[in-house]
């Protein structure tokens, strides 16, 4: 055994650290965690900085989070935390259990650019939680004002610590907004934002303006307006953002008169799409989905202004959708707004999800709850069904072998005293049996007949059936077997002994039909569960345009869940099918054989009788 060097030691010790870090707990009152990593990495090979008290959209949905029944009301037991120590401030904006979906605002103290190594934990699964939701704690000191529109809102509501709600609105709030619900602008009016300092333009500082658009139609309006309202002639300093056209053009008025403007941008009728306007001390920017779209050169003057959205006093007023409306009293770098844009679009994937763990499983992950929690309705559905098939087999197998078991026995018990007897006395062992309604009723069941029937008198020997058939005929045909039988009868005899023979090869193949129903059926019951789990899955994923492998993942092995559920009912009664058919060509020939011999000893009686005379 080779001995562990010092450098080698100190080489694992680094492992193990890491290793008692990923096990630990938070809190055991939590019993389900999920692990989150943030990918920086796909918003570019641009982007260079460290994005600090960035609030991250965080989307849980059927493709990513399986578990919104076990969430507390309103996601009161949610909690972010990173290395399992630092709790991250959060705000639940939506969570409803029924259509699968939450939206959660995550303030994150650092996104390193370019890199995917920043993550932190979701705990869940504590009803008895306090609900530690915290808007305001989510933005920084910069962010002056955010709306996220929510359905309960007649006024637009500031979710950050300044609380600088509308002062007025004309608009109505739509619930199928980009990311939950949405401002719509009838053409009627706008939102009004009354003064305040954290709304105030500082040249050192900058000013950013951001939100997700949406029109139907090219159309003139006024977008944006931040003006002086102390403006005693002529319209004073303000910035503008105007739709000419179905063109966006910015636009910066100095208090002198002199007005500067970027080129337009076209906007994409019928699709949402992020905007940012940036005011420098220098430039004037405008950006289309996290990329700078048109820029001027500008004189930055102080302003504190009164903040006009959709509506102007010309008359003019915008005509379609405003999602999460904000403004920073600080210039966003191209960075931020990339990754603003990036997190809070469904078409790319920042934030990726790991597996499940549960303090139940000793902190690991439980594979097979994983799949049990994330089979979609119609995958529950063939595993029933494929379970009543299981059962309805298993009892026909059972019932099936008992009486196969007991046929060879009493066979065997039959033809040791059949063969005893003399040929001139062939009935014997024929006996009349006299049955009740009870009787008739065990008789009737397999199962049944195997455990309690009776066995007094080879009861359950299908040859024994059969020997009692022929003698029964010989009775008819030849008064007790006294007298000589002719050619016809002996014909008739031996018919009478075949239907007996396939009477009772009728009953021995009895609901033998419903192990093939289960071998032929229960695969394709469970490949039509697998590919509706399937189509679920990519529907899913259709919907919200998270493609990564552990939203993926989950759904397809649950869906492969209903081919295993088929497969476990067709392969044991696959094995158990073959053997009884196996058992029962044996009893069948048997019974065969045995024909061959009682008509052979008549025969011979015949034949002896015939000499006599």
């Amino acid at each position: 055994m080779k001995k562990l060097s010092i450098g080698r030691v100190i080489w694992l010790l680094p492992l193990l650290l890491i290793s008692t870090v990923v096990q630990a707990w938070w809190n055991e009152e939590w019993p389900s965690r999920t692990r989150l990593t943030v990918d920086a990495s796909i918003t570019g090979a641009d982007i260079q900085e460290t994005v600090q008290d960035f609030p991250l959209l965080v989307r849980l949905h059927a493709g990513n989070f399986g578990y919104f029944f076990e969430l507390a009301e309103n996601g009161s037991d949610l909690r972010f935390l990173q290395q399992d120590k630092l709790a991250l401030k959060h705000a639940v904006e939506k969570i409803d259990p029924l259509t699968e979906l939450g939206l959660i605002w995550v303030k994150l103290p650092t996104i390193r650019g370019g890199a995917s190594t920043d993550g932190f934990t979701l705990y869940y699964g504590n009803p008895q939680a306090v609900d530690s939701s915290d808007a305001a704690g989510v933005y920084d000191a910069d962010q002056a004002l955010v709306y996220h529109f929510n359905e309960q809102e007649t006024l637009p509501q500031d979710a950050t610590a300044y609380g600088l709600h509308a002062s007025s609105a004309q608009v109505v709030i739509d619930p199928n907004g980009h990311i939950a619900a949405a401002a719509r602008f009838e053409g009627t009016g706008g939102i009004t934002i009354d003064p305040h300092p954290a709304l105030s333009i500082d040249p050192a500082n900058g000013w950013t303006f951001n939100t997700w658009i949406k029109t139907e139609q090219a159309q003139t309006a006024p977008l944006l307006q931040a003006s002086d309202p102390n403006a005693s002639s002529g319209p004073g300093a303000r910035l503008t953002l105007d739709l000419q056209d179905g063109l966006l053009q910015a636009s910066y008025h100095r208090a002198e008169g002199s007005v500067t403007q970027t080129d337009p941008v076209s906007l994409s009728p019928g699709k949402w799409q992020h905007l940012a306007l940036v005011a420098r001390a220098d430039t004037l920017q405008l950006y289309l989905d996290g990329q700078l779209a048109a820029e001027a050169a500008i004189v930055l003057e102080p302003l504190s202004p009164i903040v006009s959205i959709g509506t102007a006093d010309n008359g003019l007023h915008l005509t379609g959708w405003l999602d999460e409306v904000q403004i920073a009293k600080t210039a966003r770098s191209a960075d931020w707004i990339k990754l603003q844009f990036r997190s809070q679009s469904p078409d790319f994937t920042l934030l990726s999800f790991g597996q499940d763990e549960s303090t139940t499983a000793g902190g690991g992950v439980d594979y097979f709850t994983v799949i049990l929690e994330n089979l979609t309705v119609d995958g529950w559905v063939v595993i029933g069904l494929c379970g009543v098939m299981l059962v309805i087999s298993l009892l026909v197998m059972t019932g099936k072998g008992l009486t196969l078991k007991r046929a060879k026995k009493d066979n065997a018990a039959f033809l040791e005293q059949y063969r005893n007897i003399s040929p001139t006395n062939l009935d014997a062992l024929d006996q009349e049996e006299e049955t009740d309604e009870d009787t008739k009723e065990i008789e009737a069941s397999e199962f049944l007949s195997a455990i309690v029937g009776k066995h007094d008198h080879f009861q359950g020997s299908p040859i024994y059936r059969v020997y009692h058939a022929g003698v029964q005929e010989l009775h008819k045909r030849a008064n007790g077997g006294n007298t000589t039988l002719s050619a016809e009868a002996l014909n008739v005899v031996r018919t009478r002994l075949d239907a007996a023979v396939v009477r009772e090869y009728q009953k021995l193949n009895k609901n033998m039909v419903l192990l093939t129903i289960s071998i032929s059926g229960g695969p394709f019951l469970g490949l039509l569960g697998t590919v509706m789990g399937v189509m679920i899955t990519f529907a899913v994923i259709a919907a919200t345009g998270d493609v990564n492998i552990n939203s993926i993942a989950p759904g397809i092995s649950a869906a492969l869940a209903a081919t295993v559920a088929g497969l476990a009912v067709a392969i044991p009664t696959l094995f158990a099918y073959n053997y009884l058919l196996t058992q029962i060509k044996d009893i069948s020939a048997d019974m065969h054989v045995f024909i061959d011999e009682f008509l052979a000893v008549i025969s011979e009686r015949i034949a002896d009788r015939q000499r006599e005379s």
